[in-house]
């Protein structure tokens, strides 16, 4: 099983994975700065972790997902990669999972209109030196738009994106980098004290 099979599932069952710009941009950044310990928030079919595993046999993921039958497909792939001993994946809310581990790397791609809890509830498992890479910040571009978007939902998530934004601008702990690559991307590191 490669990659490009993996890709057509998700495309074939409508699962949201990092657009290639994107995943391309995040590989790169794990490769160049050294990550070895990753936390990921959103593992759907376990895509982005199998990327991320692959680059170096010592990097190790956390990764949680709550969706049953897409926890049951990552599980699934992870093992077709033979990818058990670097990535443990959890079934479960991620506001259920607590964990005592730092990490080099958390990687936000879950429910988006939470975006600004799974931030503050996992900065405390972030090394000093860290990083956490939220994905999804354009929206397919609706974050940028000034049309009226005729989804009420989409709306309220749009808006709920942009309050993330905004967030991570303003926050006192966080500098904050905006990439319009992929779906937007934005790369916070801790303030050194």
């Amino acid at each position: 099983m490669g990659l490009e099979e993996l890709e057509k599932y998700a495309k074939e069952y409508n699962i949201p994975i990092m657009q290639k710009e994107g995943i391309d941009f995040m590989l790169e950044y794990i490769k160049k700065n050294n990550i070895l310990t990753i936390l990921e928030i959103g593992s759907a079919i376990g895509y982005s972790a199998i990327r991320m595993a692959l680059l170096n046999p010592n990097i190790k993921i956390v990764t949680v997902e709550r969706d049953i039958e897409r926890y049951n497909e990552a599980v699934k792939n992870i093992k077709k990669f033979n990818l058990e001993s670097q990535i443990t994946i959890y079934n479960c809310d991620a506001f259920d999972l607590n964990l005592d581990e730092k990490f080099d790397f958390i990687f936000i791609d879950a429910a988006k209109a939470q975006y600004i809890k799974f931030f503050e509830k996992f900065k405390i498992n972030l090394k000093d030196n860290g990083t956490i890479l939220s994905d999804n910040l354009n929206f397919h571009g609706l974050t940028h738009t000034k049309e009226k978007i005729e989804s009420r939902n989409v709306r309220q998530l749009v808006r709920k994106i942009n309050n993330y934004i905004e967030f991570l601008k303003t926050n006192q702990e966080f500098i904050t980098q905006f990439y319009d690559c992929g779906d937007g991307i934005a790369i916070s590191k801790k303030k050194m004290k």
